[in-house]
């Protein structure tokens, strides 16, 4: 029988590299404050122009404070991942209410149940959470304290523990495959059916408007569940969680810095909004110069 330890605290670490280590620090601290500034800013902007009041712009909040919290602990990991997921799917569910249903988008999607979709959601990933928790105390170890991440992930813990591995590794795969699966048919159903009705919609105009209405979305989709199902759909190996490292540097740090400028960027509604609150902004510096 293996000689099973308590275990208090972990080593973590990006590198092992000193002389890396204080560039690493230098980006990762830029990266950051362009994640609160573009996210803060997002939310800041939606609360205040009128013209962000529908429910396709009500979503971008919650997902921008999403990523704020994302970037800014690793305590939560685990729930914010199911809820940044869920949100996603949420916003795919309402672009296809918007251009499949649209004489009923304002009755369907109104702001009480675009608030009840959110707060299942966090529900939802808060609650998943705890059960992935949970079951990583039924983990031992010999000793080795040292992770191979700069976070807590599961695939580096469980490569280093000795004991309880089989149930942990098993629930992080089903858990894991559930969720980006049951979400991930959403996103794709919906847009399934929206590539339909643009197919027959006579206007090229139409065509154009529906599409760019999708584009920032498909483009964060894409990046965050590439990356997601890289890291948990796979078995715990040492070239995984090697892999696996440098692909968690980009969801939890450059995506959440990508989402503002990959919806202000290609979103003509926010690029509105934006040069109104600057002009508007400037009147008011003028008026009290």
């Amino acid at each position: 029988m293996p000689n099973f330890t308590d275990v208090t605290e972990f080593v973590l670490g990006l590198t092992s590299h000193q002389e890396l280590q204080g560039l690493f620090i230098v980006v990762f601290l830029v990266v950051y404050m362009i994640t609160l500034i573009g996210n803060i800013g997002m939310i800041i902007l939606i609360s205040i122009s009128l013209q962000l009041q529908s429910s396709m712009y009500f979503f971008l909040s919650p997902l921008s404070f999403v990523d704020v919290w994302f970037s800014s602990n690793c305590y939560f990991f685990i729930a914010l991942v199911h809820v940044e997921v869920y949100i996603l799917a949420v916003m795919a569910f309402d672009r296809y209410m918007d251009i499949c249903s649209s004489l009923l988008y304002g009755s369907k999607m109104s702001r009480t149940v675009c608030a009840l979709l959110i707060s299942v959601t966090y529900i939802y990933g808060f609650s998943v959470s705890l059960i992935c928790t949970l079951w990583t105390y039924g983990l031992y170890f010999c000793g080795n304290f040292e992770i191979n991440h700069f976070y807590c992930a599961d695939p580096p813990l469980i490569k280093i523990a000795c004991g309880g591995v089989h149930s942990k590794e098993c629930t992080m795969i089903v858990i894991a495959g559930i969720n980006f699966t049951y979400s991930l048919s959403v996103v794709l159903s919906s847009y399934t059916l929206i590539v339909a009705a643009v197919l027959h919609m006579h206007s090229a105009d139409g065509r154009r408007k529906a599409f760019s209405m999708c584009g920032s979305h498909l483009t964060a989709v894409t990046m965050f569940y590439g990356t997601l199902l890289f890291m948990y759909l796979r078995r715990p190996t040492e070239e995984s969680v090697e892999q696996g490292k440098m692909v968690a540097v980009f969801y939890p740090t450059v995506i959440p810095m990508l989402n503002p400028m990959i919806y202000s960027l290609r979103n003509k509604g926010v690029k509105e909004a934006v040069n109104k609150a600057i002009v508007k902004a400037n009147l008011t510096v003028n008026l009290k110069n």
